[in-house]
């Protein structure tokens, strides 16, 4: 007996249903990025590995999907290299390529590229899937869709602002509640000058971002483990404990850092996006543990948080000031969010927010009952196709009641019956699924029945 085909751990199939809800998200935030002035580009699945390394930290480098050279990839390699385990070494011989580990990257890789063909300031979106070799668990995949906007080519925090916008305009519309949780790699930095730890600026950031899923005492425990002493660990926890209005923090931390200036620069500019998001219908907080671990952030850094389901982050993002410098292209500055298309579909479901049209495919069912009858439905529902009525005909002529379980079966509320009674007559039998009604409707009036039912 054959085996039973499987996908990879961390990987899902989407059925017609989930495809239908999948595409309302995609929609939704198309819609939204599009009412901004974000224009759509697509990178390709695989970007070369020396486009990919080095850009999301030590740890992200791991978390890299490589690809094996075509052909006879061990050409080259020693039987010693080998058997040592090198992996590091090897990687860099077996593989030149590597699947996208999120959007940023290729698109400064873009940028770069392409440079001579845009108008700066540049703001894209971009929706596609990425991949992570990460542990599955709950709302945590090694496939997912990221749906990316950025703009490259202006320093302004106007922009910071506007993207804030669209996260609290695409959540409004999904009807799901949410914190948007706001901090500056600048302010990072100068905590990291006031206990004597700048050299220590990435460890500081990688620990803290892991606060909610380890915990303080594990997140003192790896910063004691990457090098800070016990006092400087102590400086930090007030810090990373600090409660209050927004307005509070930033005052405690303009004391805090009174002698450190880049400190002083980040709290100045998450006080501006702050004091511009004040009619903001979303919930907003500066965190100075939100720390987003990826190395090329610079400036203000997003995180947003579902308020009535337990779940990851499912919209990230922030300033990066020299991204596109590490592909000869100093000097260009840029601000991005990325919704996480996947959590965003799991609290959906979670809290049924779909709207009933969404999960409703085929609305109107023709009964097959013969060539007669099929040559006197195909004008009518050819009809009802280009009014908008997304309409099915039952491509055998079987039983009635087999017809009608499959309508039942794929929730279609509507089905339509010409027999030679209502052929005679120029009409159809309409029949409402849900209520059980029938009526006898000319050709217009089905369709306007059914156009009017939405």
């Amino acid at each position: 007996m054959a085996q039973k085909p499987s996908i990879p751990k961390g990987t899902r199939d989407f059925g017609p249903q989930e495809m239908a809800c999948r595409n309302y998200i995609f929609n939704t935030i198309r819609q939204v990025y599009a009412l901004y002035g974000f224009q759509q580009i697509e990178t390709p699945a695989m970007e070369n590995l020396g486009t990919l390394m080095g850009k999301y930290g030590e740890e992200g480098d791991k978390l890299l999907f490589k690809i094996l050279n075509s052909g006879d990839f061990l050409r080259g390699t020693c039987s010693e290299e080998i058997e040592k385990g090198s992996t590091g070494h090897l990687a860099a011989q077996l593989c030149e390529k590597g699947l996208r580990y999120d959007l940023t990257v290729p698109f400064a890789r873009y940028v770069v590229q392409h440079r001579e063909e845009l108008t700066l300031p540049f703001r894209r979106y971009q929706i596609q899937p990425v991949w992570r070799a990460d542990r599955p668990q709950k709302g945590r995949y090694r496939e997912f869709y990221q749906c990316d906007a950025d703009v490259v080519g202006s320093d302004s925090l106007l922009n910071e602002v506007e993207l804030m916008q669209i996260v609290d305009t695409v959540f409004q519309r999904f009807g799901i509640r949410v914190c948007i949780k706001i901090n500056n790699r600048k302010i990072l930095s100068g905590i990291a000058e006031m206990i004597g730890a700048a050299d220590k600026i990435v460890d500081i950031t990688v620990a803290i971002d892991k606060l909610d899923k380890i915990g303080l005492e594990n997140v003192n425990a790896e910063l004691l483990e990457n090098g800070l002493t016990a006092d400087q660990v102590e400086k930090l926890q007030p810090i990373i404990s600090l409660s209050g209005t927004n307005a509070e923090k930033i005052a405690t931390m303009r004391q805090v850092l009174k002698d450190s200036e880049v400190g002083q620069k980040g709290i100045d500019e998450v006080e501006y996006v702050l004091s511009k998001l004040s009619t903001l219908n979303s919930q907003l907080e500066l965190d100075l543990t939100l720390a987003r671990g990826l190395n090329y952030y610079t400036g203000c850094i997003f995180e947003v948080k579902a308020l009535d389901v337990q779940i990851g982050s499912i919209t990230g993002g922030g300033r990066y000031d020299n991204l596109t410098g590490i592909f000869g292209m100093p000097g260009i500055s840029g601000v991005g969010i990325s919704f996480g298309a996947d959590r965003i579909y799991d609290v959906l479901n979670q809290l049924e927010l779909y709207p009933e049209e969404v999960t409703t495919a085929t609305q109107l069912l023709f009964v097959n009952f013969g060539e007669t009858e099929t040559n006197f439905i195909l004008p009518i529902a050819d009809k009802a196709r280009k009014a908008g009525v997304r309409t099915e005909i039952y491509p055998d002529s079987v039983k009635m009641k087999k017809q009608m379980q499959y309508a039942n079966a794929k929730n279609i509320p509507y089905v339509a019956i010409a027999g030679e009674t209502e052929i005679a007559e120029g009409k159809v039998m309409l029949k409402n699924m849900i209520t059980g009604q029938q009526q006898l409707v000319a050709p217009d009036e089905l369709v306007a029945e059914i156009l009017s039912a939405k």
